[in-house]
């Protein structure tokens, strides 16, 4: 198993699989959370179910956590072999931008932002549940989850970074989308054009309906307050 992650191109493969695994936890992230902005009732339902299934809490968090993990850290491991590979040579100074986006020259900026971001999202929602159910150990409420996410966004400096931090998210897809694609062999220009549009337009509906979320909650706190 070891001798998977000797070659750059089987680590590739191997950061591409984790890519696309987590590409589809964030569509069923937004799909429990868009309904918070519809109906208080389905998104408790929704939120209660994952939080007390025990399939969802002891066997699917820690594989995404372990997955969220490892794309990071072989994220990293791959950019410092690319350096090493041009000598050490900074990687926004090799090539200027002649044959790469300012995207594809700066994976490792966005993903440190999404690592600060996820670090946040811990300590607003999963610190906190862990927090309730086992150290405090309070009586189950199904109803509590709407509220403690709308607290979330009722201060703006924590909306910002929310926001912020998903549009580094939306700079990271657009060029990861595809290239997780690339790694796993589709590299013809009829399947690289049909790929990019899928991304760009995952992109816009995953990013920019987060960002819709906060933005929703934080205005129709101030409207309501």
């Amino acid at each position: 198993m070891a001798g998977l992650f000797k070659t750059s191109v089987a680590r590739k493969v191997m950061m591409a699989l984790s890519a696309l695994f987590l590409v589809l936890f964030l569509i069923i992230h937004f799909a429990v959370n868009i309904t918070s902005v519809i109906s208080e009732n389905i998104f408790n339902e929704l939120s209660h179910f994952m939080g007390t299934n025990p399939l969802i809490q002891f066997a699917l968090q820690p594989v995404l956590l372990i997955g969220v993990l490892f794309h990071f850290i072989m994220g990293f491991v791959l950019e410092l072999q690319n350096r090493k590979a041009r000598g050490g040579e900074a990687y926004y100074r090799y090539n200027g931008g002649a044959n790469s986006t300012w995207m594809s020259r700066n994976m490792i900026i966005s993903g440190v932002m999404i690592l600060l971001f996820l670090g946040l999202h811990l300590y607003d929602f999963w610190v906190g549940e862990m927090n309730y159910k086992y150290i405090e150990q309070l009586a189950p409420n199904p109803d509590r989850y709407y509220h403690e996410l709308v607290e979330k966004f009722h201060d703006p400096i924590h909306v910002g970074f929310y926001v912020l931090c998903f549009v580094f998210l939306a700079l990271h897809l657009l060029h990861g989308f595809q290239s997780a694609f690339q790694s796993m062999g589709w590299k013809d220009d009829a399947r690289k054009k049909v790929i990019s549009q899928i991304g760009n337009w995952y992109t816009f509906i995953i990013c920019g309906g987060f960002i819709f979320i906060a933005l929703f909650h934080y205005f129709n706190h101030l409207l309501t307050a």
